[in-house]
């Protein structure tokens, strides 16, 4: 039976930015009750940008709160349940440009979360066969910009692909202060990708991600992805029972 909603929105125009890290660099994120789930036995770390719509929490809409853009940097993890994997992701840090969705985030699901300025131009033509999608958020002085250029027909995902496994993960791990691990489901449909993508990721990360972090963002990345997006439904969190 599933546990109660927390929140509703729609994710979309994303724009994922995929590397590959070293596994060493990754542990000390994975969540207790979790391992790294790996692509072709590499680990990669994914830098998205989205746009936040029509949000609410517990269905209730927050005025001057519900349409935002968020970029977080994100890894791979699953964890066993009986004969099955369920497979999630662990974010590293995320931002967004509102004070009140960073506090919640925090001290609800233990996200973390930081607010800076953030200015986005999404240029979809109604046949959506070419586009911009671009995301910049300022850190200090520096402000960082992911892009990308899309073209072509949307597509459903192909079988075996990267974009399969970074896209096919439905759940979320996060390590609380007393060791223990929160788990929620994410539910949407398989997400539609653009067949052509390219894309920049430019900005030094390091004051933001750390110095090995902003280095693996600088290197040519594994895949650049842009996803049509939907609406999502994000369960309440249940703590993982101690090992």
């Amino acid at each position: 039976m599933s546990t109660p909603s927390f929140l509703t929105a729609e994710w979309r125009s994303l724009v994922m930015w995929n590397v590959v890290v070293d596994k060493d660099l990754l542990r000390p994120h994975v969540p207790v009750g979790t391992e790294l789930d790996l692509w072709n036995g590499e680990a990669l770390v994914s830098l998205v940008g989205f746009r936040f719509l029509n949000t609410r929490l517990k269905g209730w809409p927050i005025p001057f709160h519900q349409d935002f853009s968020e970029i977080n940097l994100r890894l791979y993890v699953r964890r066993r349940v009986g004969t099955e994997w369920r497979r999630g992701v662990v974010f590293i840090k995320e931002v967004v440009p509102l004070p009140a969705v960073s506090f919640v985030a925090r001290y609800v699901y233990g996200e973390n979360y930081v607010t800076r300025r953030m200015r986005h131009t999404i240029d979809l033509p109604a046949d959506a066969k070419a586009g911009r999608l671009v995301y910049e958020w300022r850190d200090g002085r520096e402000w960082l910009r992911l892009a990308a250029k899309v073209e072509g027909t949307l597509r459903e995902l192909p079988p075996g692909s990267d974009a399969e496994f970074i896209l096919e993960h439905y759940w979320g791990y996060t390590s609380r202060r007393d060791g223990l691990t929160d788990e929620y489901a994410v539910e949407h449909p398989r997400w539609r990708i653009w067949p052509r993508v390219t894309g920049v990721f430019t900005g030094d990360a390091t004051a933001l991600y750390g110095a090995d972090f902003a280095d693996a963002l600088k290197q040519p990345p594994q895949s650049i992805i842009a996803a049509e997006g939907s609406t999502v439904v994000v369960r309440a969190g249940t703590r993982l029972p101690r090992e």
